[in-house]
């Protein structure tokens, strides 16, 4: 009967080292999980910012092509003019 009682104390002796063991690697995935997703909220708002900046720098390039485009008829028609003259 002693016997068995002191294999139960070093069973339950493992078991409470086993459970403290387990909270501590729970502990820890818990702390980089918290880690995780404070890293994607930062690159969640980086992508945010940089698909504005895309498209403004899509609009900007747009307007400035139109603006060419524009430019290089005004010439055109002004060349047609000058040889129509001619």
């Amino acid at each position: 009967m002693e016997q068995e009682l002191e294999n139960l104390r070093k069973r339950n002796t493992e078991l409470e080292r086993e459970a403290k063991e387990g909270k501590e690697r729970e502990d820890s995935l818990w702390q980089q999980l918290v880690q995780a997703n404070a890293r994607l909220r930062v690159l969640e708002e980086a992508e945010e910012r940089l698909s504005a900046e895309i498209g403004e720098l899509e609009a900007h390039a747009l307007e400035e092509a139109r603006a060419y485009e524009s430019r290089i008829q005004q010439l055109l028609d002004q060349l047609h003019k000058i040889t129509d003259v001619s």
